[in-house]
């Protein structure tokens, strides 16, 4: 006899360029959920995804109050805490992509208001389901050094944050769980390139343990790389995010060894909601809690507080030389 397996009723909130995409992982997962309907501010564009998928099209999203058990929420950072608040107080499961939201103390009402209602929170930070990153988890204890490369052509969108926020942040979270112990001192340099905000970043987080990690962000790049290296005493490992490939290098006396590591790829994002959803159904805790959503967020807002002041110095700088030419 086949088990009737109870499904989630799921919408999504805001159908840009990554809730697109999250609908389409949604219209696959059948078993799983019942898509109840996609909402966002573009009506044109999302009422005719919302007719390609079959899918009920709202114009507000409070209307969506007592039609579902969870929803996703795609919107432009500024609005993450405004919407996520409003589902959670209304006893509704939710996820966020990252950043979870604009500062910390929003992320902490989140959290705060999840834990009250009984309620998943999970953020998105897809690379903890890349298939690549969960070969290599059991080869990533004591890390000595830690070298991550995130680079992306200009994305023309998420431009009301920085890089740091929005690729950086990924890096971010992935450090933070490989190595458990506090950041104890860090250092940052950025470059608005195309934007008002950072565009290049370059970030040496130093841990309490003595690990060390260098984090290079870049959304003007001429190629796409995500990649990370962790060096142990005696191994390192080298992972492809993209490729989804990962190399473990193991010293044998004088001799390096190679070996591949064995990877049954599988769609990241795919892995990511049915995690989400199954964390509903079953009453298990998200792989990217709120907690560990905020833990990122909160890095990631020093380093670009660092970055901005390191910004201002050297434009005050450049502003009191060219003063001093003139007289």
């Amino acid at each position: 006899m086949t088990k009737n397996i109870r499904k989630i009723n799921v919408a999504i909130i805001g159908i840009g360029h990554l809730g697109s995409r999250h609908l389409k992982v949604y219209s696959e997962l059948k078993n799983l959920v019942n898509l109840v309907g996609v909402c966002d501010i573009k009506e044109e564009r999302t009422e005719r995804l919302a007719r390609h998928y079959r899918v009920p099209f709202f114009e507000d999203y409070r209307e969506l109050v007592g039609k579902v058990d969870a929803v996703n929420i795609c919107v432009p950072t500024t609005l993450h805490y405004e919407i996520g608040k409003f589902f959670l107080e209304h006893g509704i499961h939710t996820f966020i992509e990252k950043p979870i939201t604009m500062d910390v103390a929003q992320a902490d009402e989140l959290i705060k208001l999840a834990e009250q209602h009984d309620l998943k929170l999970q953020v998105g930070h897809v690379e903890r389901f890349n298939s690549a990153f969960m070969a290599i988890k059991h080869f990533t204890k004591h890390p000595l050094f830690i070298e991550c490369h995130r680079l992306n052509k200009f994305p023309n969108r998420s431009l009301d944050i920085g890089v740091v926020m929005d690729l950086m942040i990924h890096d971010i979270d992935i450090i933070l769980g490989i190595n458990n112990s506090p950041v104890k001192d860090f250092h940052g340099v950025g470059i608005n390139v195309l934007t008002s905000m950072e565009d290049i970043a370059s970030v040496r987080v130093i841990f309490e343990n003595g690990c060390v990690c260098n984090l290079t962000a870049s959304r003007v790049s001429d190629e796409v790389m995500r990649k990370i290296r962790i060096f142990t005493v005696d191994s390192y490992i080298s992972l492809d995010y993209v490729k989804q490939q990962a190399f473990i290098f193991r010293k044998h006396g004088a001799l390096i060894s190679k070996h591949a590591l064995p990877i049954q790829k599988e769609e990241p994002l795919k892995e990511e909601l049915k995690s989400f959803v199954e964390c509903v159904r079953d009453d298990k805790i998200p792989v990217v809690s709120g907690v560990e959503g905020r833990d990122a967020l909160k890095l990631a807002l020093k380093i670009c507080e660092a970055i901005k002041g390191a910004q201002d110095q050297i434009a005050e700088r450049i502003k009191l030389a060219t003063l001093a030419s003139q007289t």
